[in-house]
């Protein structure tokens, strides 16, 4: 419960107990040392401990400490080649680091260059210390709700989250989930728990074929995105017959199939249809026969292909307007394709009222941004379905189609969602801050990684005001504790900078230690991970942002490359993070109260980008993307920034110059709806804040009710 609850609220449940401990250095040290991680209690929390027996109170502090710890990647032993750096790397010579590397390299990564660590100034930086509050198992209840009711896709850290609530806890169905991934989780879970359940319990979230098919996929294990093919395992007698039924209620039964013909064929090597009678399931059985036997099926789609063939627009728009969400996807298109906007406009505000907020904002913001050629992105940009972290860019040359008619779509949205907002509850006084302009809309967090905080792709936060520099880190073990050279792990961190037009100036890796041109330096190349049971092993790559300014760059892009060609999510264990030091030469060189972000590597993919720096506006571009690779195109030179730099610049210039729906106005259109704005925190009956109140990095929240 505590290591959920410190993840995504800062808070823990402790129980009062009945005393009042006698000496205050016992909480004293308790504070003082959660203090040492980025930590500080609140008052109710302190309260509370206050009344703690000395044997309670220990036990909370066991159970704490190692949380707050693993959290800020503080639990790790960060073992690296010069463990004096960055002065070792710095003040040694280039002939001697290239000799180094190569006695490291002949021993197979076991053995390291001679050095002792210097005596280091003490850590004096001011940090932000994060607030850690009571909790209590409602607040487990009220995740686990947000959860379900997301009305966009959540990330595998969510589900895991979502399934351990929901097998210690009381906690029951929500009446209402909203989206169909979360439902065939949810019901996948609910079978599990309730093996004789009925279909009856399951058809209010099971409607369509695809519903049907997520939920198989779900109590197979499988990615219930379908962005992926699924491997069946054998249901029960209880269970076919379930989802039989559960198929035979559905409407569009065939068309709906059709879209996963052979998903479908292979289930039905598992449900065996033919083994019952045409009067229990008529339905289902003439389907899969149709699938089996390629007869023809009419669909949604090629009904609306064959008037756009024939040239009957008005065929096509009155199609498209039973379907708004499929009217919605196709409205440039739609604006495209005929003279008469006039009549896709009328369209678009009939369906509009039908479309989910979603896909009403994305249409929103991509039109806002359509015509105007100052405001217009070059580039668009695409995020697959599934798993993996990736976008593909192409160039934005799509025809014009007129500003009248692209304010008036944004209109017809704007006006749609406002009333949709108006029939929630009123929410009162609201302040909200600027600052949440800087965080994009949560739409999709299906690939998001584990991360110490978590943040939409395409967000901008500040950097740290004081902080002169910058230093990521990455640590990583073996594949296992066979000691065999397959189960090496060779990681490498790297970082590249851009100027402001994404024209590459230099690099810091393994290849180049330090720089020449700007202040940074690399902790030296390791290329053994140790056992997986071990203590792992580290690198380190510090940057001083003034001089990247100075060199004439903007972009910073650190990149994490997995060197022996293993896939992330086939590790053990791998994690990436960054500190903002205004010293690098103070403190020990891994400081838990400095981390900013740490995040597992655990993507399908060899290459990560994690996260750009934006020195000129001292900002950063949160990423958490992935790179794959043809392993053809590496050379002998293997997976590097070399071999790479043209995927990580597309991959970069899409992020850095994408346009996405922001917070700011999510909720500034719920204001406008249900609310009434205020400057003052004070008269708030709601906040929204970076730190008070409902924050950026409460997504489920924003998933669940402003979605």
């Amino acid at each position: 419960m505590n290591e959920i609850l410190l993840r995504r609220k800062h808070k823990v449940i402790v129980h009062a107990g009945s005393e009042t401990l006698p000496e205050d250095a016992y909480i004293a040290a308790v504070m003082k040392n959660a203090e040492a991680f980025g930590y500080i209690f609140s008052r109710e929390l302190f309260e509370t401990l206050q009344t703690l027996d000395r044997e309670a109170l220990q036990a909370f502090y066991l159970e704490l400490i190692p949380l707050i710890k693993n959290l800020a990647g503080a639990d790790k032993v960060y073992h690296m080649m010069y463990p004096d750096f960055p002065r070792s790397v710095m003040e040694e010579t280039k002939a001697r680091l290239y000799l180094n590397a190569y006695v490291h390299y002949w021993s197979n990564g076991t053995l390291y260059p001679r050095g002792t660590k210097s005596e280091r100034l003490p850590f004096f930086e001011e940090t932000k210390l994060t607030v850690l509050g009571l909790g209590s198992e409602d607040d487990l209840k009220d995740i686990f709700y947000h959860l379900c009711q997301s009305k966009t896709s959540i990330s595998q850290t969510d589900k895991e989250d979502l399934a351990w609530i929901f097998r210690h806890m009381k906690v029951t169905f929500p009446e209402e989930i909203y989206l169909k991934e979360n439902a065939a989780l949810i019901g996948s879970l609910y079978l599990e728990n309730n093996p004789l359940a009925s279909s009856k319990e399951l058809q209010r979230f099971c409607r369509t074929a695809v519903d049907v098919l997520r939920l198989m996929t779900a109590m197979s294990d499988g990615d219930i995105s379908l962005a992926a093919n699924a491997k069946f395992r054998s249901f029960r007698r209880r269970e076919r017959r379930m989802l039989l039924e559960l198929l035979e209620n559905c409407q569009n039964l065939e068309e709906d199939m059709l879209r996963h013909k052979n998903r479908w064929i292979r289930a039905g090597e598992r449900i065996h249809p033919s083994e019952y009678s045409a009067k229990q399931f008529g339905k289902a059985i003439a389907a899969f026969d149709k699938l089996r036997n390629g007869i023809k099926i009419e669909t949604f789609a090629g009904n609306v292909a064959k008037a756009a063939k024939a040239g009957d627009f008005k065929a096509v728009l009155a199609l498209l307007k039973k379907r708004p969400g499929e009217l919605a996807r196709k409205l440039d298109y739609l604006f495209r394709s005929t003279d008469d906007k006039q009549s896709v406009l009328h369209a678009w505000s009939d369906a509009a009222g039908e479309v989910s907020v979603p896909v009403l904002l994305q249409v929103k913001e991509h039109f806002a941004h359509r015509a105007d050629e100052a405001d217009r992105p070059a580039v668009r940009v695409f995020f697959p379905k599934g798993s993996l972290a990736k976008c593909y860019c192409m160039e934005n040359n799509l025809p014009e189609i007129g500003k009248p008619y692209c304010e008036e779509a944004v209109k017809i949205c704007t006006d749609a969602l406002v009333r949709y907002f108006s029939s929630r509850e009123f929410l009162g006084r609201v302040y909200l801050s600027e600052e949440f302009r800087h965080y994009a809309v949560p739409f999709s967090q299906r690939s998001a990684g584990k991360a110490l905080k978590t943040i939409a792709r395409g967000s901008k936060l500040p950097l740290q005001e004081k902080a002169k520099a910058i230093r990521g880190f990455i640590w990583w073990t073996n594949m296992d504790d066979s000691g065999k050279e397959s189960s090496r792990a060779d990681l490498d961190l790297s970082a590249v900078i851009f100027d402001e037009n994404w024209n590459y100036m230099e690099h810091v890796s393994y290849t180049n230690l330090r720089s020449d041109q700007y202040q940074a330096c690399h902790s030296g190349d390791i290329v053994n991970g140790g056992p997986a049971g071990g203590d792992g092993v580290s690198e380190f790559l510090d940057a001083d942002i003034d001089s990247v300014v100075n060199y004439g760059a903007r972009y910073l892009v650190y990149q994490v490359y997995s060197y022996t060609g293993q896939k992330f999510s086939e590790m053990p264990h791998a994690m990436f993070g960054w500190m903002s030091r205004q010293d690098v030469q103070s403190g020990e060189i891994f400081e838990p109260k400095a981390v900013e972000q740490k995040m597992d590597l655990a993507s399908h993919s060899t290459v990560c980008i994690p996260v750009i720096f934006d020195c000129v506006s001292r900002e950063i571009i949160w990423c958490d993307m992935s790179l794959s690779i043809n392993r053809s195109h590496a050379g002998c030179g293997g997976n590097n920034v070399e071999s790479n730099l043209s995927g990580v610049t597309a991959v970069c210039y899409s992020m850095a110059n994408m346009k996405k729906p922001n917070l700011y106005d999510l909720i500034q259109l719920h204001i406008r709806a249900r609310g009434q704005r205020t400057d003052s925190r004070e008269e708030a009956d709601i906040i929204f804040d970076t730190d008070e109140g409902i924050t950026p990095f409460d997504t489920e929240i924003f998933m669940a009710e402003y979605l």
